[in-house]
């Protein structure tokens, strides 16, 4: 079934529509400061993290996996695959006495254009209790299958929802 590209958003001054972003995805530095909270613990803070940007995706951001408390973080069971990144690992996140199994990923020998962001773990942020980006509180991406970050300095429509998979 065919779907139409939406209308994107347009954007006020300081921020970015999702639509502006390329395909295939771009990997930035950023040094913006993020923050997860799991389980009423913070579990990861850090200004040295990357976002992947992608058309019509709000930022995924791939955190080191030194910005995650010690014991926070253990191996899950599966694997995908990215056509852009490559081969994904999975990590169960545990905190406060919740666990949020296969919550996090990674790509541990990622594609040559995303080599940079080897081991760094990225998470859903609708499954934890939250994440923020320069003490903004973000909200999740759409659906159960992406990861994207949504902050006030993004606009979509995003990728996600139900009838958004033939965008």
């Amino acid at each position: 079934m065919f779907h139409a590209r939406p209308r994107p958003e347009t954007p006020r001054a300081g921020q970015e529509s999702v639509w502006e972003y390329p395909r295939p995805p771009r990997l930035e530095r950023t040094h913006k400061r993020l923050e997860i909270w799991l389980g009423g613990q913070k579990i990861a803070d850090t200004t040295g993290a990357f976002r992947v940007l992608e058309t019509s995706h709000p930022p995924g951001y791939y955190l080191p996996p030194g910005a995650f408390a010690p014991g926070v973080l253990s191996a899950a069971p599966g694997r995908s695959v990215c056509e852009f990144k490559g081969a994904a690992t999975y990590w169960t996140l545990s905190a406060g006495g919740k666990v949020a199994e296969a919550a996090g990923w990674s790509y541990d020998d990622p594609t040559p254009a995303f080599r940079d962001m080897a081991g760094f773990i990225a998470v859903y942020p609708g499954r934890m209790d939250r994440c923020c980006v320069n003490g903004e509180t973000v909200s999740p991406q759409p659906g159960n299958f992406y990861g994207g970050w949504i902050t006030p300095d993004v606009v979509g429509p995003f990728k996600g929802g139900p009838g958004t998979m033939g965008w």
